[in-house]
C-alpha cells in the first residue's frame, strides 16, 4: 500500500467517526439548567384549569430493586433514579393544573412549625399582644400514588461489523425499557379515580472503525475510532412521568373531574387527539409492532415465475409460469386463494409442454400484523395440457415471505411444491414414484381498502 492511499484511508476513518471528535469534552463546562424532554412543551401547553388541584405524593420510587449490571456482575448502584418523587413534584407544577404540597419529607415541615412556634413564646415580648398563629397547613384533595415498576435491559439488541485485510468497522445498539404507573387517589373517600401506565425505551448505541496495516516491511499502522452514545436514563424517568401526569389530567377532564379554563371547541380539539393517541397505544405491540389491520379483506394477486420439473427424464430444465389468484381473508392471519397457473414444464432436449392448473390454498401469515410476514400454504387443485387433455389431480403446499409497501400493495416470493396423483405429467409412466414439479415466483397483490381498517384484539 503507497504512501497516498494510507493517508486517504486514514482520513476516510477519521470523517466516518466525525461525531466522536466533534463532540469530545475538551474542557470544564459550567452548570446548566437541566434539559426539557419532549413531553415537558405538551404539558406545559395544556388548557389551564379554572381552578388548581392541591395534590400531595408521599412516595413515587423505585419499585424494580434492581441495581446497575455491569461485565463482572452488580454493582450497589440502582439502575434507576432514586428521585422520582421529586420529579413528578416538579411536573405536577409544570403542568399549572396542581399546587404540590411536601409531603415526602412531612416530618421535617412539621418540626420546622414547631421550632418557630417555641421561639415566638419564648421571645414574645409583650404577652398581652396575641401570638401570630402559624398558616394552617393546605390538606390536599387528592394524592398520587405509584411507581417504576420494571426496568427491562436488553429488550432488543443487534449490530453489524466487517473487517477485510486489517481493516474494518462495527456499529453495535441496544434498547432497554422503563415503565411506571400512576394513580390519583381521592382522599374524601379513598376511592381511585383513574390510572396510567406509561413506557419509554432506553437507546444505547456505539460504532466504531480501525485500521491494521503494514504500510511498510518495518512499519506498522494501527487507527482505532469510534463513539458511543447512550440515552440518560434520567431523562427517559422524567418524560414517562411528564407523560403520565398528561394522561391523568385529560383523562379528568373527559371523566368531568375538574373544569377547564378554554373553549368547548380547544377542549374538544384537544381531547380528540388524545383520544387518537391512546387508541393507537391500544394496538400497539412490543418492538413497534400494532394490531392494525394492514391488508383488506379482498385481495388480487399477480405471479410471475419458473417451474422445475422432477419427472421420468432426466436433465430437467426451467421454465416460466404466470399465476393469477384471489384471495379472502377469514382471518388477519388466514386467507383462502383460489388461483390460475399457466406454465411449462421441460427437460433439456426431451420434454417442453404447456400446462395449465387450478389450485385452492388456504394460507396462515405468521406476523399478520407486520410489514414484513413470513407466510406458509398449502391445499389442492387440478392441471391439465393446453389441449385441455391429461388432467391430474394434484395437492399442493409451500412457503414464502411478503413485504407490504403500503397497506394495499404487497411483493410477495415463494416457493411450491406439486406433488400429482399420476405418472403420466411428462408422457412417460417409469417407475413407481408419481410425476411432481416446484414453481418458484415474485409478484404482487393489491388488497381492497377496507371500511374498518382497525381492530382491538
Amino acid at each position: 500500500m503507497n504512501k497516498n492511499a494510507t493517508i486517504t484511508l486514514l482520513f476516510v476513518f477519521l470523517l466516518s467517526s466525525c461525531g466522536a471528535y466533534f463532540n469530545q469534552p475538551v474542557g470544564i463546562e459550567k452548570a446548566v439548567y437541566g434539559e426539557n424532554t419532549p413531553a415537558t412543551s405538551l404539558l406545559t401547553k395544556l388548557p389551564k384549569p379554572k381552578e388548581q388541584i392541591v395534590v400531595g405524593v408521599y412516595k413515587f420510587k423505585d419499585q424494580t430493586g434492581q441495581y446497575k449490571a455491569i461485565d463482572q456482575g452488580s454493582t450497589f448502584s440502582t439502575a434507576v433514579t432514586q428521585g422520582a418523587t421529586s420529579i413528578l413534584i416538579k411536573a405536577l407544577g409544570d403542568s399549572k393544573w396542581f399546587v404540590p404540597i411536601e409531603r415526602e419529607n412531612l416530618g421535617n415541615l412539621l418540626n420546622e412549625r414547631n421550632i418557630i412556634r417555641s421561639t415566638r413564646q419564648e421571645y414574645a415580648t409583650d404577652s398581652k399582644t396575641p401570638e401570630t398563629q402559624l398558616t394552617p397547613l393546605l390538606f390536599a384533595g387528592v394524592l398520587l400514588e405509584g411507581g417504576i415498576i420494571s426496568y427491562d435491559s436488553n429488550i432488543i439488541t443487534g449490530g453489524f461489523g466487517a473487517r477485510y485485510f486489517g481493516t474494518g468497522g462495527s456499529t453495535r445498539y441496544r434498547q432497554d425499557r422503563i415503565s411506571i404507573y400512576l394513580r390519583l387517589v381521592s382522599t374524601s373517600n379513598g376511592k381511585i379515580l383513574n390510572t396510567v401506565y406509561v413506557s419509554k425505551t432506553i437507546l444505547s448505541q456505539s460504532v466504531d472503525a480501525n485500521l491494521f496495516k503494514y504500510v511498510n516491511i518495518k512499519r506498522l499502522l494501527e487507527v482505532e475510532t469510534g463513539f458511543t452514545r447512550n440515552e440518560p436514563i434520567q431523562l427517559a424517568v422524567t418524560e414517562a412521568i411528564e407523560k403520565a401526569v398528561e394522561g391523568l389530567i385529560v383523562d379528568g377532564i373527559k371523566d368531568n373531574l375538574w373544569e377547564v379554563n378554554a373553549t368547548s371547541k380547544d377542549v374538544t380539539a384537544y381531547i380528540d387527539s388524545y383520544t387518537k393517541e391512546k387508541e393507537e397505544s391500544d394496538l400497539a405491540m412490543l418492538h413497534g409492532r400494532n394490531r392494525n389491520e394492514k391488508r383488506g379483506k379482498l385481495g388480487l394477486e399477480a405471479t410471475g415465475g419458473a417451474t422445475y420439473m422432477a419427472g421420468d427424464y432426466p436433465n430437467p430444465v426451467a421454465k416460466p409460469m404466470l399465476r393469477g389468484a384471489i384471495k379472502y381473508f377469514i382471518k388477519p392471519n388466514l386467507n383462502l386463494s383460489a388461483s390460475s397457473n399457466l406454465f411449462r414444464l421441460g427437460n433439456k432436449e426431451k420434454l417442453d409442454v404447456g400446462y395449465a392448473s387450478l389450485d385452492l390454498n388456504l394460507e396462515y401469515l405468521v406476523l399478520p400484523y407486520d410489514v414484513l410476514t413470513p407466510y406458509v400454504f398449502g391445499g389442492f387443485g387440478t392441471s391439465f395440457n393446453s389441449a385441455f387433455e391429461n388432467f391430474a389431480g394434484k395437492v399442493q403446499y409451500g412457503a414464502g415471505i411478503e413485504y407490504l409497501v403500503t397497506n394495499n400493495f404487497g411483493l410477495k416470493l415463494y416457493a411450491e411444491h406439486n406433488l400429482n396423483f399420476s405418472d403420466t405429467i411428462d408422457y412417460v409412466v417409469s417407475g413407481v414414484r408419481d410425476d411432481y414439479y416446484w414453481r418458484f415466483g415474485f409478484g404482487m397483490t393489491y388488497y381492497f381498502p377496507r371500511k374498518q381498517k382497525t381492530i382491538i384484539k
